[in-house]
This record gives C-alpha cells, sequence and structure tokens, in this order.
C-alpha cells in the first residue's frame, strides 16, 4: 500500500511483519453513530493498558462519497457498516475485557457468546472497497421518485424519476411537456424531492 491510499478516517496502521500469528479479525457492534468514537477510545486503551500485542488494528470501514447539501456537491466519508467497526486481536480474556467494556460497544459479532472471526480476505476485500478511487454519490434518489427540477430550462417542471445514474450524479426524469412524457437527463443538484 502506498502513504497516500485512503482508508476512511481511522487509518489502519501498515501490517507488521512480526505480527502474532493468532490474531484474528472481529467484529464489534456499537452504538450507531458513535464508531469512530468508541475507535479513538479503544486505541487510547490499548496505548494506556500496553495492549498492542492483543489488540493489534482497530477499522472503522468508511467511503468517499459525494452528497448534495444546499445546492452544493460535497464530499463526506459514509461509513459502509454503520453501528460496526472491525478489531483485530488476539482473542483472550484481557482483550475481550478491554474491547467489550469500551464505552459505546455493545457487543462482539458471532455465535452466541461466542466472537466468531471473519477471514483476512473478506477483511482485504472491505478495506479495497473503502480505497475505491472514484467517489460515488450517496444514493438519494431513486426510480419512480417525483422531483420538482429547481435548475436549467425546466425549472419549475414537476417529473418522475426514470432512471439513476449514481457513478455521474445524473437522472433521467420523465416530465410531461404538450401533454406527452419526455425523458429529461439532469444533474443532481437540478432537482429535489417533493
Amino acid at each position: 500500500m502506498n502513504d497516500d491510499t485512503k482508508q476512511g478516517e481511522i487509518k489502519t496502521e501498515e501490517v507488521k511483519v512480526d505480527e502474532n500469528p493468532n490474531a484474528k479479525w472481529y467484529v464489534v457492534h456499537t452504538y450507531s453513530g458513535h464508531e469512530n468514537k468508541v475507535a479513538v477510545t479503544l486505541k487510547q486503551r490499548i496505548e494506556s493498558e500496553h495492549l498492542q500485542e492483543k489488540i493489534l488494528d482497530v477499522l472503522v470501514p468508511t467511503q468517499e462519497k459525494i452528497e448534495i447539501k444546499s445546492g452544493k456537491k460535497v464530499n463526506i466519508k459514509e461509513k459502509i457498516f454503520p453501528g460496526y467497526i472491525l478489531v483485530k486481536m488476539v482473542l483472550d480474556d484481557v482483550s475481550w475485557l478491554a474491547v467489550r467494556t469500551t464505552q459505546g460497544v455493545t457487543s462482539f459479532v458471532g455465535m452466541g457468546n461466542k466472537p466468531t472471526p471473519i477471514s483476512e480476505a473478506e477483511v482485504a476485500t472491505i478495506v479495497k472497497f473503502t480505497q475505491s478511487e472514484a467517489p460515488m454519490y450517496k444514493q438519494v434518489f431513486m426510480a419512480n421518485d417525483t422531483v420538482k427540477i429547481v435548475d436549467g430550462p425546466f425549472a419549475d417542471f414537476i417529473g418522475k424519476i426514470d432512471s439513476v445514474d449514481g457513478e455521474k450524479g445524473k437522472v433521467k426524469v420523465l416530465v410531461s411537456i404538450f401533454g406527452r412524457e419526455t425523458p429529461v437527463e439532469l444533474d443532481f443538484l437540478q432537482i429535489k424531492k417533493i
């Protein structure tokens, strides 16, 4: 990995060569919206309790998206799994207790009371997904939504969305012109839901 790859708001550390082979990735459930706060608190706890050998990494998977706010395009970091973080750790009573009693953590994901690890391949896929080059538009419009056109030659027309191109931030809206439905391609900035 090079230094300029994006890995979300919480950076993962480079994999160490002498990393503990018994460490596995676990999914930890948190209060929704508190993922970053939990990750920071857990990292501080790892430092203060000297658990670096047992808890090796904490990851909040995010992806860069473009959102339309107040008629402007804004880049945001959207959590891929709201309410969950990934923790690489050697599971024992001490590490389990350190993670489980961190403020904002509700539980480990697993069968019954036993945390179930996820594979390195799954984590690699998630990390690769978080590093996708071009940010996509946050999906706010869907086919059959009724919208009002707020900009361009069809301003103030009401129409129904026929199709959405999330990658380009474009929609095809069916507008009634002279009694016929006519498809018009518009940018996300040119319409709003009604």
